[in-house]
């Protein structure tokens, strides 16, 4: 049930940990979508006789789980789109690999490339001068190792400094570390859920209205059992 999902929320946002598998927004499959979800979940615990307002603040990925913002007014919309575009806004994933990473801590700085046909992102060389490189746009994360598992999987903390199309899985995909599950990206094998491995932990962030410091941390899918034992 939607209500068992909601981290936080007051008059201005409602913050949810996002299951693996539900789509953030309508897209082509015409699936039901979170944020529609939600609009109705509102409307009928407060008994709203009119249309609910519910902007979506960010998105990620379907086949990852974790923490999205929803604003609950026009005003909280608009000053959280400042907020993200002006890089006041930290997100933190974690992310299981098979690979462990060569270096255990580090930053990557990759340009990407987004393919729309493919639904996919590629890191290209910057400096060539092709029809990709000059499309490409900077991206950039911090990694760091947090644990290994008994099986031989790596747990990755990741600390987001851009908000590009696939940005984490392709670049942990680059430094051979492709995320459990996610076949698009380089895994041998694909979840039995149809999820990967990435979950999007923590944001932080000041409140568009109270200019209060907001931290919401998402707890992870039981599912995933390295997860689990850390959360």
């Amino acid at each position: 049930m939607i209500a068992d999902q909601i981290l936080y929320e007051d008059n201005h946002l409602i913050v949810v940990n996002k299951l693996a598998g539900q789509l953030v927004q309508g897209d082509k499959t015409g699936d039901q979508a979170l944020v529609d979800e939600l609009k109705l979940f509102i409307k009928q615990r407060d008994a709203k006789p009119g249309n609910v307002f519910c902007g979506v603040v960010h998105r990620i990925d379907r086949p990852v789980s974790g923490v999205v913002i929803f604003a609950k007014t026009s005003k909280a919309l608009a000053r959280m789109n400042a907020i993200i575009q002006d890089r006041q806004f930290k997100k933190t994933y974690w992310a299981v690999t098979k690979n462990r990473p060569a270096v255990e801590a580090g930053t990557l700085r990759d340009w990407l490339y987004r393919d729309e046909r493919l639904n996919r992102s590629f890191v290209v060389d910057h400096e060539a001068n092709t029809p990709r490189a000059r499309q490409a746009k900077l991206a950039e994360l911090d990694y760091r190792l947090l644990a290994t598992s008994e099986g031989g999987y790596h747990l990755l903390l990741v600390d987001l400094h851009t908000g590009r199309h696939h940005q984490i899985r392709c670049q942990l995909a680059n430094m051979g570390c492709p995320i459990k599950g996610d076949l698009k990206y380089g895994a041998p094998r694909s979840n039995p859920d149809g999820s990967i491995s990435l979950h999007a932990r923590s944001v932080e962030f000041e409140h568009p209205v109270a200019h209060t410091t907001i931290a919401i941390t998402a707890p992870c899918p039981q599912i995933e059992n390295m997860f689990a034992a850390i959360n």
